[in-house]
């Protein structure tokens, strides 16, 4: 594997977890929001709708 596709993939994959964690702990700290799991799933299939297609190529 190319060293630059796995600097992408360690990336991607350092988003996936940075990205729902920073929105669940949003929702955390705010309770008025949905809940945490909720948005941090919501976050997760949001990103995997993007991402998925364009790994598919």
């Amino acid at each position: 594997m190319p060293t630059l596709a796995l600097l992408v993939l360690i990336l991607l994959g350092l988003a996936f977890v940075l990205v729902p964690g920073a929105l669940a702990y949003l929702a955390y700290r705010h309770p008025a929001a949905r809940g945490p799991m909720t948005v941090g799933i919501t976050a997760v299939a949001a990103m995997a709708t993007i991402v998925v297609p364009i790994a598919v190529r």
